[in-house]
């Protein structure tokens, strides 16, 4: 059963503390009796409900690793058997045990959790390596089960796609089309990884967002950071401000174009730009990243920012910036994009989340699009609603587009039905009542509850949860597997303020620290200055904390199973060689 245990200062819970067990044991749908699973978001379920290791690996591993120590159930599994590798047995096969029927559901996924038990970090990386990852079965019929009891196969899994074939198609670099194909014929492949194999194969169709091509590199499977394009350039370079116009009474937006007149990459609809603004006096720039609102195909940018009351960079942008000024930017970034098709759009955003929605609406007017386009929006009233007539002729030059929007507190001169639609918040219960296409694909930006509420609204309304996008423009939310009470505290320089190495520059987050070279790793700089991060197995296998490498370089110990994409770092397995700036 779970426990609690000291892991780097922190509290984990984990059922990988396995131990063995004599007699029958009723195995059922979610796991087999006495047993239990720390960790819900990563293991357990119906698709996961028995983990498999195999006394062969276990030799392999002793060899390996010089080891006497391994004993069943130190790899975190409920069944340890003799036989069954990975290498033969395949997704969808059926084994009859003592009174339970079991089918193979997919390789076990790899987290640091394994790593601990063993007292070797680098063991996620290694199972993937060495093909030998273990597998998950699904329980068909409950039943009695016992050690000694004869393993017999029922039934072989269409495809003959091994575990280890399947686990390194995901994990590995050099898989085929036809290989993801294969897979996704398989019905008793765990939805998880259905979604992630249906990803990797639209990045190798180039069905990426705005269907730019498929990026040169990295996994779509493991991290949809992987999704976006190269970045256009490397690191930072001069645009300067060629307009600024005010969009309401706390958002104005800034164009920019090349130095030379040159014509500036296209971006994505729904990208961003990150800029670095000078504070007053002789301080580090400020690095923060604003969503790009203009149309497609100018050849020139256009970013909005909201002037916040206690915001030094907006502030400082429009207070001092002028035009003909000069801004350092990065090559637009992010994978909260348009995708490409013919279903309907709903569009949904609050406050100033309305500008990377509008770079869509510009685009589906830019194309003379015919699909179907919801554009939802809510403001406080008239005098803070961006965008208000641009986004009405944007919705008026749409053959099939429909406009709601809604003001909390209009003013006296703000028109309903003309201005807006009705008063008070684009709510939950507004969304739905509207009738919106389950088949649709929405978009949607704004403040956090706005987000939570309306995303739940839309599951509500039948959208599923693969065809819901959001964009956050802080921080993102934390994902630290297992830690148990760790609570929320804002970024911060670390308490050994010891680093006189590379500057690390954590933009979303707005903080700058020197890099200590006693860390090993920038994911345990971030997590040092509680800059919330993402993360799983922390050997460079998984890319859970894979994200943009705004400028700078790294270095890599241990080298990643397969790289990340172009323009991205894994921060798990990473540490700076330079100055480094990351979306983060």
């Amino acid at each position: 059963m779970p426990k609690d245990v000291p892991w780097h200062g922190k509290t984990v819970r984990t059922g990988v503390y396995k131990q063995p067990v004599s007699g029958p044991r009723m195995a059922r749908r979610l796991n087999i009796d006495g047993d239990g699973q720390g960790d819900l978001h990563g293991h357990g379920g119906e698709q996961r409900a028995v983990l498999v290791y195999q006394a062969d690996s276990y030799r392999h591993w002793a060899r390996e690793m010089g080891r006497d120590d391994l004993t069943p159930g130190i790899f975190g599994e409920n069944f340890t058997v003799d036989g069954l590798p990975d290498d033969e047995v395949c997704i969808g096969d059926r084994y009859r045990v003592g009174g339970a029927l079991f089918e193979v559901t997919q390789p076990r996924v790899t987290c640091y959790r394994v790593g601990l038990r063993l007292g070797e970090p680098r063991m996620a990386a290694l199972l993937v390596a060495h093909h030998r990852p273990g597998f998950y079965l699904r329980v068909i019929e409950e039943g009695e089960v016992e050690a000694g009891q004869e393993i017999v196969k029922v039934a072989t899994g269409p495809e003959a796609m091994t575990v280890a074939e399947i686990d390194a198609v995901l994990y590995l670099p050099g898989h085929t089309r036809e290989q993801v194909e294969r897979a996704l014929r398989i019905p008793a492949l765990s939805p998880g990884w259905q979604a992630s194999l249906r990803t990797l194969r639209d990045q190798d169709a180039g069905g990426g967002p705005g269907a730019g091509g498929a990026p040169a590199s990295g996994s779509a499977g493991l991290n949809t950071a992987a999704t976006a394009p190269p970045p256009a350039w490397p690191g930072f370079r001069p645009l300067v401000v060629t307009r600024i116009e005010p969009e309401s009474r706390s958002v104005f937006s800034l164009h920019l174009a090349a130095p030379d007149g040159s014509a500036l990459p296209d971006a994505l609809p729904g990208q961003f730009l990150t800029v670095k603004v000078r504070p007053d006096g002789s301080g580090p720039p400020l690095i923060r990243s604003y969503s790009l609102s203009g149309e497609p195909g100018t050849g020139t940018y256009r970013i909005s920012v909201k002037a916040e009351p206690h915001g030094a960079a907006s502030n400082r942008l429009r207070r001092h910036v002028r035009t003909g000024d000069r801004l350092d930017c990065a090559a637009p970034r992010g994978t909260f994009c348009l995708a490409d098709g013919d279903n309907p759009v709903v569009l949904l955003s609050a406050g100033v989340g309305v500008t990377p929605v509008l770079a869509m609406l510009h685009t589906l007017a830019h194309d003379h699009s015919d699909r179907e386009v919801w554009w939802l929006h809510g403001a406080h009233d008239g005098a803070e609603h961006p965008f208000a007539r641009e986004s009405r002729e944007l919705v008026g030059a749409l053959a099939h587009a429909r406009a709601e929007v809604y003001y909390s507190r209009p003013a006296a001169g703000d028109r309903r039905g003309v201005d807006y639609t009705d008063t008070g918040h684009l709510s939950p219960e507004r969304v739905r009542g509207l009738g919106l296409p389950a088949e649709a694909d929405a978009y949607l930006c704004g403040p956090e509850g706005f987000m939570a509420g309306v995303t739940g609204a839309l599951a509500d309304v039948g959208l599923p949860a693969s065809r819901v996008h959001t964009e956050t423009f802080g921080a993102t939310a934390a994902l630290t597997p297992g830690i148990k009470d760790h609570a929320a505290t804002a970024p911060h320089q670390p308490a050994d303020r010891t680093g006189t190495g590379p500057t690390v520059s954590f933009a979303r987050s707005g903080l700058e620290v020197p890099w200590d070279d006693a860390r090993d790793s920038l994911l345990e700089l971030a997590e040092a200055c509680d800059v919330p991060v993402q993360w799983s197995c922390r050997t460079g296998v998984c890319h859970t904390c894979e994200l943009p490498l705004l400028s700078g370089k790294v270095a890599y110990s241990p080298d990643p199973v397969e790289p990340p994409a172009e323009g991205d770092v894994l921060i798990c397995c990473s540490r700076p060689t330079q100055e480094v700036v990351l979306d983060l």
